[in-house]
């Protein structure tokens, strides 16, 4: 049942009755009355120019079927703000299901306001506009203040770009482009007093928006893209001629030399250092790592995209993070060495080892690790005996150099009374029994990892141990019991 309200009777070619007009933005671009002859631009004396009419609209986009709807890094943090306002999961799972079946039509942009006419899936039409706040005169003074300060940002600005560290240094100096919790502020003919699905189609349809074109987002704050442009060229030549632009009434006065500078000296603020309160205290520890997300949902994965294998990636990475959390709040974590890499190769043991995959995914770390079943198998039991340090020695044979191989051969003749020294064979960082039974290697550690001959291969009996006499009772006793 509709409300009235037509499909139609809002578009580019309608004026809104709060007297915004078009400037001539399109989506295609700038055209219209705006252009180089027109008489808007900065004055001689550098005084910033008058604000144009400002308003840009974008044609209904295509259904997003089987795509994200945000994929930059700009699109990301506005459907971010959006899910951590709205209270209501369900209204934004319907809301996304409309914008993802085309139910929005044409998006009017402009300072605090963005507009358009979305159709319900029983073909009802709702106007919704979501509302944001503008920029203030003094943050928009600040904002170029801090562009024109940085080479970098006035060359991207000025390329049409929008490089995602200028929301970190704009937000040091007081302006906060981006929306945060409470900032967008939804209003809809269908009179829901929360984000309906209405609204919430009309913002995951500017996350689009603004995956092509980041400066819809400082349009909705109060500047469009050429006055931005204009702004701040006019900044610029004014600096480069060793003068400034006139700032708002609420802007920091100038004095003979300039503005005022922002900011203490060094030695005030250095000297401000031991006032300051103390750090908070780290976060506590939670009790387990979260629970994965189900992938199991509505759209259909991608060819070669294993659903199953994905959610066991989710838990295992949560796992890693619960634990390098506990690590990191442990004492005297800062003091530890930083732990070197694993190559994808042994990763995939990793995995194997504690994720317990399902047999289709192990039969694919097999594969990737270069090693098949059985060799995987092997280098499972080295990894669950001792980590990383295990598999490499399960891996390389080295050559001990004259200290090292001295070292080893002091321990080895410690170890045992003279008549109960075992008979062994010495090769490279190997000493194999006589029986060619067991095998005791000597890692780069130091310390003594035992061995066993189990079907022709060599394979892990145990964990790593200072004592070589303690090590080779383990593979022995293995042997023992495997017999």
């Amino acid at each position: 049942m509709s409300n009235g309200y037509e499909p139609g009777a809002y578009g580019p070619d309608r004026d809104e009755p709060d007297g915004y007009g078009s400037d001539g933005y399109g989506s295609e671009g700038y055209s219209g009355p705006y252009d180089d002859n027109d008489t808007y631009g900065g004055g001689q004396d550098g005084t910033a120019p008058p604000p144009p009419s400002q308003e840009r609209t974008f044609a209904a986009l295509p259904p997003a079927s089987g795509r994200a709807f945000a994929e930059s890094w700009w699109g990301r943090a506005w459907l971010k703000a959006l899910e951590d306002t709205a209270l209501d999961g369900q209204q934004l799972k319907k809301g996304r299901r409309l914008a993802r079946e085309g139910g929005v039509g044409v998006v009017s942009v402009r300072p605090g306001r963005i507009t358009a006419v979305v159709q319900d899936r029983d073909t009802s039409a709702y106007r919704s506009d979501v509302l944001l706040q503008e920029l203030s005169e003094e943050e928009w003074y600040r904002f170029l203040d801090m562009a024109v300060d940085r080479a970098g940002h006035i060359a991207a600005l000025l390329d049409r770009e929008m490089p995602p560290h200028l929301v970190e240094d704009a937000s040091a100096a007081g302006v906060e482009l981006l929306p945060v919790i409470g900032d967008l502020d939804p209003e809809c003919t269908c009179e829901a007093w929360d984000h309906c699905p209405h609204t919430a189609a009309l913002c995951y349809q500017v996350a689009r928006l603004l995956d092509q074109d980041p400066f819809v987002l400082l349009l909705m704050r109060g500047r469009g893209e050429r006055r931005l442009l204009d702004e701040l060229q006019v900044r610029i030549t004014a600096r480069a001629a060793g003068s400034e632009p006139s700032g708002p009434a609420d802007a920091p006065a100038a004095g003979p030399a300039g503005p005022a500078v922002r900011g203490v000296p060094a030695a005030e603020a250095h000297a401000a250092g031991g006032i300051l309160p103390p750090l908070p205290p780290p976060p506590a520890l939670p009790a387990e790592a979260g629970v994965s997300p189900s992938l199991d949902t509505e759209t259909d994965p991608e060819p070669g995209v294993d659903p199953t294998a994905l959610e066991m990636l989710a838990t295992d990475s949560a796992a890693r993070a619960h634990r390098m959390l506990a690590d990191a709040l442990s004492p005297g974590h800062g003091l530890q060495p930083v732990p070197a890499a694993l190559t994808p190769e042994q990763d995939a043991v990793r995995l194997a080892a504690t994720a317990r995959p399902e047999p289709w995914i192990a039969t694919r770390l097999a594969t990737g690790s270069g090693r098949g079943p059985a060799g995987l198998r092997i280098a499972v039991l080295a990894w669950r005996y001792g980590g990383a340090a295990a598999l490499s020695v399960l891996d390389e044979q080295w050559t001990p150099d004259a200290a090292t191989l001295a070292h080893a051969r002091t321990q080895l003749a410690a170890a045992w009374d003279e008549d109960e020294a075992p008979r062994l064979r010495a090769e490279h960082n190997r000493w194999t029994s006589v029986d060619g039974a067991l095998q005791l290697r000597y890692g780069r550690d130091g310390r003594w990892y035992p061995y066993r001959k189990e079907s022709g291969r060599w394979t892990p009996a145990g964990p790593a141990d200072d004592d070589p006499a303690a090590a080779l009772a383990d593979a022995d006793q293995s042997e023992a019991g495997r017999s």
